[in-house]
């Protein structure tokens, strides 16, 4: 029988929403840590470890069926020390035991499940097991008692195993030595490699299920940005055009769900990620400054302004995630039947709404319906009998009218913890989209949560400011703990880099060197703590972080940018500014360490290939002089925001003053004056200039 347990474990003390969903079992959860490890070693028990997180239907469905029911609990309780992680909290713990499944099992996924020695090896694992028998899947209980009578009776064989795999884990941290060299070649064969792997027919790469993959298509984008090739845009444009007309994008609310689970973008996995949003956001905003086309715009907005409503803490942070679940019951809050539209519509709007969303009486989805958007708006109209203009209108009355609606309903869960790295693409994307939509409540947006980060999630007293600060991982509002907001955890290399990455954002939007110079202090910190001053790249960990079983190096791009690649944008984009080339010379070394796995493997490597792209493209820098409020100031900026200019460095100071005395952060301000008291823009390549300009067309032509 399943049950919530009436006294609490230790759980109830963690602030992570999916750790706390736990606390209540009657399993005795420990979180990960120096007691659980003591009590393993103590008692001479492997420890069971589950890994999952928050938005994740199958965890939700094995703690149901397993972690909640009396008898599997007393049996773990029993057999096993019982450790839970929330991935989104710990992803070096994720990172080296995901691994080791994918070597055990030779696949991955969560939840993870993995049975450890008590020293933190790992033996044994999968992903979800079942209840009973079935699919071809044992049992919980039945892996359970298999593992615990291994452990005592075949321990010599067992730890012989686990000593081998141990080693394998740790020699996956020393990567190769850098070979061959760093040209256009590389990024022609990873187009090329790309390309293969293309559906022409419904966009995206591969077959169901199918991912968003923002990082490629930007690679694709700066590779016809460099290149001119048409087919590299033609993949962008189509792959995103298929996505917003899709069920994976929410029609009424804005936002992409996590996946689909066909190849046409229909039926999606229900659950929202912070990290999915931020990315695609930016990326629907550069594909319209290349393409002039207004829905890529409309649904960069629309995803931002879901963030902004729905995912936006009152201190200014980014929520993580929004469940799949609502009320039980896979995305539920989400979907529609044909009867709901006529009662709220009226039935001849109702006919026309449905005509466009894809609503039919039997539905697409377990007999309701999924919105999408089979058809374009002329189509459509065509195809209901109506003039274009008339299923415009009734689709204006007929939106809003429905979100309301929806509005009334239970909504899904959310995780509201805030991740610095998840925080930190958020960040880049609404200071960039503030920049090229002129939208200032952006702006106020991405100001509110660097100065939030800043504030709640630096781990000393040192400002960041003024010294190489330290990160925490997580935050946890009020909501969550009781009391007082809360922010821990050791922070990783993606977080440092990521943060970084917001914050030089947003100093090309604003314009104050307070956040460029919090950037440089960050990846001071990244190269101090970070480095491997032996084989190059980056450890996932810093030097000082909790001893595990293996130090991890990140370099595979997955859901978010590795911390390698993210690492080394930061430091491109900083000798941008600076013209210190300790940092050209690390992110080359990361690029040259990679360089095989971006010819191998382009799907797995689309952020390290757009900083590739800013490596070859030798980007362009602006420093402009100028009054903000005097209109010439303004139309070089807009010169320079217009269009999509990925690689360009854009400085800015009120006058020759201003310019002097944030040339100390900002060198590429040193010696730059306003001529004859006009706002004057200087372009550079390598610090190398070419004459100041006072005309913005002037402007246009140097940056052509």
């Amino acid at each position: 029988m399943s049950t919530a347990h009436a006294q609490p474990n230790r759980l109830i003390h963690e602030t992570s929403p999916y750790l706390r969903q736990h606390a209540y079992n009657p399993v005795d959860w420990y979180p990960w840590g120096e007691e659980a490890l003591a009590k393993a070693r103590a008692e001479d028990k492997p420890i069971f470890l589950s890994i999952g997180y928050s938005a994740c239907h199958w965890c939700h469905v094995m703690a149901h069926e397993s972690f909640e029911d009396e008898e599997t609990a007393r049996l773990m309780n029993e057999l096993f020390v019982n450790v839970k992680v929330d991935r989104e909290e710990r992803p070096d713990l994720d990172g080296i035991y995901m691994q080791a499944v994918q070597a055990m099992t030779g696949q991955g996924g969560w939840p993870m499940s993995v049975w450890l020695l008590p020293d933190g090896t790992p033996f044994y694992g999968g992903t979800y097991f079942p209840p009973t028998d079935r699919h071809g899947l044992p049992s919980f209980r039945r892996v359970m008692l298999a593992v615990a009578d291994a452990y005592r009776h075949r321990r010599d064989q067992l730890l012989a195993s686990a000593g081998r795999l141990r080693e394998a884990l740790q020699r996956s941290s020393l990567l190769g030595t850098a070979e061959g060299s760093l040209d256009a070649l590389v990024a022609d064969e990873a187009f090329s490699g790309m390309a293969s792997q293309y559906d022409p027919v419904h966009g995206g790469f591969g077959g169901a299920p199918k991912f968003p993959q923002p990082m490629n298509l930007s690679f694709l984008l700066r590779y016809h940005w460099r290149t001119g090739d048409p087919d590299a845009l033609a993949i962008v444009a189509h792959t995103l055009r298929r996505m917003a007309r899709g069920g994976m994008y929410d029609q009424l609310g804005g936002g992409f769900h996590r996946y689909s689970v066909d190849d046409h973008w229909l039926v999606p996995h229900f659950e929202k990620m912070l990290y999915d949003n931020a990315q695609l956001a930016r990326l629907y905003v550069e594909a319209w400054q290349v393409t002039g086309d207004l829905e890529f715009r409309r649904v960069a907005e629309e995803t931002l302004d879901y963030l902004a409503r729905e995912m936006t803490d009152p201190s200014g942070a980014f929520y993580s995630s929004q469940d799949a679940d609502s009320e039980g019951e896979e995305g539920k809050f989400f979907l529609w039947e044909l009867r709901e539209l006529e009662e709220l519509l009226g039935a001849e709007d109702a006919r026309l709404v449905a005509a466009y969303y894809g609503v039919s009486r039997w539905g697409n989805f377990e007999g309701k319906n999924i919105l999408h958007v089979p058809y374009d708006l002329e189509t459509a109209a065509r195809r209901a009998g109506v003039s274009p203009e008339r299923m415009r209108a009734a689709l204006e009355r007929g939106r809003p009218i429905l979100f309301a609606a929806r509005e009334r309903r239970i909504k899904p869960g959310r995780d509201d913890k805030a991740l610095a790295e998840w925080n930190g693409l958020a960040l880049r994307a609404f200071a960039y989209a503030a920049a090229a939509l002129r939208r200032d409540d952006y702006r106020q947006i991405a100001e509110r949560n660097a100065q939030f980060i800043l504030r709640e999630m630096i781990a000393d007293d040192r400002s960041p400011f003024t010294a190489p600060p330290r990160l925490y991982r997580t935050w946890a509002p009020p909501s969550l703990t009781g009391g007082r907001p809360e922010a821990k955890l050791n922070a990783y290399l993606e977080d440092y880099a990521n943060v970084a990455d917001g914050l030089i954002e947003l100093y090309q939007l604003t314009f104050d060197p307070r956040w460029l110079q919090a950037a440089r202090n960050l990846a001071e910190a990244m190269l101090e703590r970070f480095w491997d001053g032996d084989r190059g790249g980056f450890f996932q960990t810093s030097h000082d972080h909790e001893a595990l079983i293996a130090r991890p190096k990140e370099v595979v791009d997955n859901a978010v940018p590795s911390g390698n690649s993210a690492a080394a944008e930061v430091l491109l984009r900083l000798h941008a500014f600076t013209g210190e080339e300790r940092y050209h010379a690390h992110a080359e070394a990361v690029l040259l360490m990679l360089r095989q796995g971006m010819v191998r493997m382009p799907l797995g490597f689309g952020h390290l290939l757009c900083v590739l792209e800013r490596y070859l493209a030798r980007p362009q820098e602006v420093a402009i002089v100028g009054d903000p409020a005097h209109p010439r100031t303004g139309d070089m900026l807009t010169v320079v925001r217009n269009r999509f200019r990925p690689h360009v460095a854009v400085a800015a100071a009120p006058s020759d003053q201003a310019a002097a005395e944030a040339a100390a952060v900002v060198p590429l301000l040193a010696g730059r004056t306003a001529l004859g008291g006009q706002p004057t823009a200087y372009v550079c390549q390598g610090f190398v200039c070419q004459m100041p300009v006072t005309d913005p067309q002037a402007l246009a032509a140097q940056l052509a």
